[in-house]
């Protein structure tokens, strides 16, 4: 039989994680269906891949067999892939920048003058991408570079650079009964329905419901949202309501939708996220163009160590 790529990323995963919930996060799919594709790998193979219980899952003799030349494929798949990516890009001078929200604070105008500066000819091109990845397209390589909000899956495999550090504040309708407070203690909304990311963002979901906040309290969820239009018209609904960074409490605002300042809840972080083996220089130009002039030698010094 021929394996497709997927098949084996679902096969490698499992076997790194030895668990399949663990293994359909991190490849932000569902478990059911996870567990339907290797179904079908080994019955390709002809060969049970795993043996699993409901208290543990270990590799079989064929499964270890497969482990080691499954990875070599896959590496030498995205190797491919990088070398077309880097070609194409080079050619077209275009660097694509995956985003899930609207960026303001009059951040990106400031980026795109520098990154100029530095590659004359460049153009960046943003995408943007649903919220059920909250990589914004990096994890998956449809971009170059991302504009994230922290902390997103997997983040221990991307290198990151925080752009941004703003208060969490709250957004409902207008006829809500606490829109007459200038600031709203969280504790005060833990009984609300909240709007939700969904479940694959992971940790991302985690922090804009504030779970580590609740004293073990599960939060309402009101409604799972994709984009930053499913989430307004939500609350435009009244499905519930939803913490956002400061900054986007003024790029979002809209008639009938209120947003407050919320105490008792850390900053939010706005970084960009790139892969460690992507050695581009112009990537290092576009990280750079976010640091002001001061930093900018220091942070190039700290992308070449990182790549040494």
């Amino acid at each position: 039989m021929d394996a497709h790529l997927r098949d084996l990323r679902y096969f490698v995963a499992i076997a790194e994680e030895l668990n399949f919930t663990r293994a359909a996060e991190r490849l932000f799919v569902s478990q059911p269906a996870l567990s339907k594709q290797i179904r079908q790998l080994e019955e390709g193979l002809r060969a049970r891949l795993f043996d699993r219980d409901r208290r543990a899952v270990a590799l079989t003799a064929a499964g270890q067999a497969l482990l080691p030349r499954a990875s070599e494929l896959i590496r030498s798949w995205d190797e491919a892939q990088r070398a077309v990516s880097d070609a194409a890009a080079a050619e077209a001078a275009v660097l694509t920048v995956g985003l899930s929200t609207s960026i303001g604070r009059g951040l990106l105008h400031g980026v795109r003058e520098r990154f100029a500066e530095r590659r004359p000819g460049w153009q960046v091109q943003y995408r943007q991408i649903n919220w059920d990845d909250a990589t914004a397209g990096l994890a998956e390589g449809r971009v170059d570079v991302a504009l994230v909000w922290l902390p997103v899956p997997g983040q221990e495999a991307f290198r990151t650079r925080t752009v941004a550090t703003e208060a969490r504040w709250v957004a409902m309708r207008e006829d809500h009964r606490l829109v007459w407070r200038d600031e709203i203690a969280f504790d005060e909304l833990h009984d609300e329905p909240f709007l939700a990311l969904p479940p694959s963002a992971g940790p991302l979901r985690d922090h804009w419901l504030a779970v580590e906040q609740r004293a073990g309290r599960a939060p309402r969820i009101g409604a799972v949202v994709r984009n930053a239009e499913e989430t307004f018209a939500a609350v435009e609904e009244g499905s519930g309501i939803v913490l956002l960074a400061a900054g986007n409490a003024e790029i979002y605002r809209r008639p009938g939708i209120i947003a407050r300042p919320v105490t008792g809840l850390p900053p939010t972080e706005l970084a960009v996220a790139w892969r460690p083996d992507d050695h581009r220089v112009v990537l290092r130009d576009f990280v750079e163009a976010w640091a002001p002039d001061s930093d900018s030698q220091r942070l190039s010094q700290r992308v070449l160590d990182a790549e040494q």
